[in-house]
């Protein structure tokens, strides 16, 4: 994939993504992408990440089923960030958090302190069940 190489991947072979709701423009979460995981991204349609922490490609919502369906793929002007825009699948409203939130973005600083503002959608031990 050609498009691939216009992408400025960090020493790691890593590229910083965004991932921003479709329909109401919230950003979801921030994860990481290698040039595999962009390359099934791009050809699956939804979006699949690389987790530093397992040291794998992850499929978003392979365990917890909320899947995002990719609408638009973008990188900002130096080429070093990408942006999803998706639709978040899997429960109404969509969970794109492993804490149960719509967004990973669910703390707001707030007097010197960090306040939760978004309510927990689903408990993640019935998201997460082993």
């Amino acid at each position: 994939m050609d498009c691939l190489s216009d992408i400025k991947w960090d020493r790691d072979g890593l590229v910083p993504v965004i991932a921003q709701e479709a329909g109401s423009g919230d950003v979801l979460m921030f994860a990481w992408m290698n040039r595999e995981a962009l390359a099934l991204t791009v050809e699956q349609g939804q979006a699949v990440y690389w987790s530093r922490s397992r040291q794998r490609l992850w499929h978003k919502g392979e365990e917890s089923g909320h899947f995002q369906q990719v609408h638009q793929i973008r990188i900002d002007c130096d080429a070093d960030v990408v942006l999803l825009r998706v639709s978040q699948l899997g429960h109404a409203p969509g969970i794109a958090c492993h804490t149960g939130r719509h967004s990973c973005f669910y703390r707001e600083l707030t007097d010197g302190q960090w306040a939760t503002v978004e309510p927990v959608l689903q408990d993640p031990d019935q998201i997460y069940q082993k």
